[in-house]
């Protein structure tokens, strides 16, 4: 009768022991599954936030006074809430380099910032320029159809524009380094083989073949502080033969900003959690046809970037201009 009673009890604390680790392993995976659905919840938080911004930035655009409105030269204007901070950066793709457009010197300009090598370089250029062109000639140390075959690729020169940035990467000696590099700064929805001077960034003012480099940094200054003190746009000097910031005088060009635009907003949420997106629009022509509920805009591309690209770094504060209290933009 003891023998039995103890094998009972030898068994009642196996059943407990085996309950205890099957509750302490249901406790961890609900505790998973908690945290992940947490995480997924704030993630999806963030994104509405950002697109908040977007549609802020759209309000913004709209401002009847041409002076107060968001400037589309890479600047910077941030939202501050109970709940969030946004930052969004608007870029116009007139201020960018139009690879379907852009001339042989502007391409050589661009591929000098990963390849070092003239060989290299003009072979990439001519490739770019195969691949857009409408024709099956070559040109000097460029890639038709051949060269592709000879490469081992399945694929050949569309022989067409470029419908997509993304496309850029099919071109032979493209590599993912330079692209990566060079992405921000090229457009296919400019349609201008030139580059509008007031409405480029730093980085792609530096590139344009005969610019005056010496006053880039001046004029991004000047710039900056027009868009703070809600002023017009001032003209690059070179294009008024001048060599003075100073000297010049301040012209309004805002019309060119109703133009294709590219509107980045990041959201971070006061747990940090945050989330970034990239929106191309243009704007719609309105028409008797259009209603009053009908947004001003089309969307042309969304995506979420990853937050290597952050516009809260020091590089972006740099660029900010102004800082919205929520309650403000009501106002």
């Amino acid at each position: 009768m003891t023998k039995q009673k103890g094998m009972a009890l030898v068994l009642v604390l196996w059943v407990i022991s085996l309950l205890t680790i099957m509750a302490g392993s249901f406790a961890l995976s609900m505790r998973r599954e908690s945290s992940i659905t947490m995480s997924i919840k704030n993630n999806a938080q963030a994104i509405a936030v950002a697109e908040s911004g977007i549609a802020i930035a759209e309000l913004m655009l709209l401002t009847p006074d041409q002076n107060k409105r968001w400037r589309t030269d890479g600047s910077v204007y941030e939202i501050i809430s109970n709940d969030a901070k946004i930052r969004v950066r608007l870029l116009a793709e007139k201020g960018k380099i139009d690879i379907n457009k852009a001339d042989q010197a502007m391409l050589e300009a661009l591929m000098l910032y990963d390849t070092d090598k003239a060989e290299q370089k003009s072979k990439l250029v001519a490739a770019i320029m195969d691949w857009r062109d409408a024709d099956d000639l070559i040109n000097i140390d460029g890639a038709e159809k051949k060269e592709y075959k000879d490469a081992g690729l399945s694929y050949q020169p569309r022989n067409k524009p470029f419908e997509s940035l993304e496309e850029l990467q099919l071109v032979l000696g493209m590599n993912e380094s330079l692209f990566s590099q060079i992405e921000p700064l090229i457009t296919v929805y400019s349609g201008q083989p030139k580059v509008s001077e007031q409405l480029a960034t730093k980085e792609v003012l530096n590139i344009i073949p005969g610019l005056d480099t010496s006053l880039i940094d001046s004029y991004i200054k000047v710039r900056l502080d027009s868009a703070i003190n809600n002023l017009p746009i001032p003209l690059f000097p070179s294009s008024l033969g001048q060599t003075n910031i100073s000297e010049q005088p301040t012209i309004a060009i805002q019309t060119e900003q109703t133009n294709v635009l590219t509107l980045i907003s990041e959201a971070i949420l006061n747990d940090e959690t945050n989330a970034i997106i990239s929106v191309v629009i243009k704007p719609l022509e309105f028409s008797q046809n259009t209603t009053s509920q009908q947004n001003p805009f089309q969307v042309l591309k969304w995506q979420q970037l990853t937050t290597n690209k952050s516009l809260f770094v020091n590089t972006m504060s740099e660029l900010l201009v102004k800082q919205y209290a929520e309650p403000e933009l009501n106002n």
